[in-house]
């Protein structure tokens, strides 16, 4: 009898501790469960119709091997670099966010060890910038020194959106880098260009750029790359900080949205920063919910006859006070030729042109 009772007891145990594994594992995060599940084979997404799990599997950069658990930094071996200090750093600004984000500046991390981490992983980045009229002038100009500064040695696609593809310059290209030209229409005025961005960029990323790249930036084209735009930029969704606003100690004074009628209107006392949309990116997936926001926001905004103060910029902030960056960028990441460097600015990785708003854009005006 007593041997009875306790085979009873002890499949009774372990039912129970099945259970209890099964409801752990049902809530651990989905791409968790994906990149820790060695026991089953990942589906190639050349190998069956239903590649979702691959595009999660690709966007969190887990190998197929299923060894890669999300939040790893891996790094190969006897990789010589200069030993981070607990004491020394910048000291005057802030390298965190209040949300425990990086806030990244020269001096804040070391390019080997972040080369050494993210070039095995071999991802693949895909660059949208528009050049709409007469924008074709600046293309040439953004390539070459983006070749010579941005994620060298990394796959990157340029993706070119243009009225006039007859003016895309032909660039030498590093290996594994190349550029897709994709026709759009003209516009009359320079904010149905930046509107038509979000809209232009959400259709293609569904029909083409979903299955080429892993990452994805949104770049203005009318910039020029001076100085090192590396992997210390990757992360699920990075954001850069506006060059004009960065020292503001004041959030009401931030340029954001402020009339209720908006889908992007912010209210007073609200606000973390006031970021760009000049330059942002991150994992693929999570660009497209962004730039899918801000088109869908801003129809909305067009059918109540209201266009953001901002347009897409508008959005965009909107999006990220409550979607934090798991990044942010310092202004190094785009700066302008109109403004002085100041100290705290070190490097200048990337930087607005000088130009004639109202000669280059259809209907003038100026940023």
């Amino acid at each position: 009898m007593f041997r009875q009772v306790s085979k009873t007891h002890a499949v009774a145990l372990a039912a129970a501790l099945l259970i209890l594994l099964g409801v752990i594992y049902f809530y651990l995060p989905y791409d968790i469960r994906l990149c820790n599940d060695s026991n089953r084979a990942v589906p190639d997404s050349r190998d069956v119709e239903d590649t979702s799990i691959s595009k999660i599997m690709e966007s969190r950069n887990c190998p197929k091997n299923g060894s890669w658990k999300v939040g790893e930094l891996l790094m190969p071996s006897k990789i010589t670099y200069e030993q981070p200090s607990t004491q020394q750093g910048r000291t005057d600004v802030n390298s965190v966010t209040n949300w425990n984000a990086p806030l990244v500046w020269e001096g804040t991390f070391d390019p080997v060890v972040i080369d050494s981490i993210y070039k095995p992983m071999d991802p693949r980045i895909a660059v949208v910038v528009f050049a709409v009229g007469k924008y074709t002038r600046f293309l040439k100009g953004f390539l070459e020194s983006g070749e010579k500064h941005f994620l060298v040695d990394f796959r990157v696609t340029y993706f070119v959106f243009t009225d006039h593809k007859d003016e895309v310059p032909e660039i030498a290209l590093g290996k594994g880098r190349k550029i897709s030209v994709i026709t759009v229409p003209s516009a009359k005025r320079w904010q149905d260009v930046v509107l038509g961005r979000m809209k232009w960029a959400t259709a293609t990323i569904d029909q083409q750029i979903r299955g080429e790249a892993d990452y994805l930036f949104m770049m203005d084209i009318d910039s020029v790359f001076h100085g090192r735009f590396g992997a210390e930029s990757l992360s699920r969704m990075s954001a850069v900080l506006h060059r004009g606003y960065y020292k503001n100690t004041h959030r009401d004074k931030f340029p954001y949205e402020r009339r209720p009628q908006s889908q992007a209107c912010i209210g007073a006392g609200q606000g973390d920063y006031y970021y760009t949309a000049a330059v942002w990116g991150g994992y693929l997936e999570d660009m497209y919910k962004l730039v899918r926001y801000c088109y869908e926001q801003s129809e909305i905004d067009a059918k109540n006859n209201i266009e953001a103060a901002w347009q897409e910029e508008s959005h965009l902030n909107k999006y990220l006070l409550y979607n934090k960056p798991t990044k942010v960028l310092s202004p190094e990441y785009l700066w302008s030729d109109y403004d002085s460097k100041p100290d705290d600015i070190r490097v200048i990785r990337i930087s607005q042109l000088v130009k004639n708003y109202a000669e280059v854009r259809p209907n003038g005006g100026h940023d």
